[in-house]
């Protein structure tokens, strides 16, 4: 799954234009690196998102199979690290 859809899949953003901005501003690292909107997430990733003030990680578990997954059911596809 890609990243932009993946953050937006599992609850990080509200919604994937959120996403593909902060992709856009290169403020989200996949395992240290900084990725495009295109970059495939898959297990055991670690996901960071780097604010101007902090910065949020999270683990893969799994990769969700629809596009959307209720907020109380986040905790079964990423770990915050």
């Amino acid at each position: 799954m890609r990243i932009d859809k993946f953050l937006n899949a599992v609850n990080i953003t509200k919604r994937r234009a959120v996403a593909e901005d902060m992709l856009a501003h290169k403020v989200v690292f996949i395992n240290g690196i900084a990725v495009k909107k295109a970059k495939e997430v898959k297990v055991g990733d670690i996901i960071e998102i780097r604010y101007l003030e902090k910065s949020d990680k999270f683990e893969v578990l799994q990769i969700p199979a629809s596009k959307s997954t209720p907020k109380s059911k986040m905790d079964e596809y990423v770990k915050v690290v």
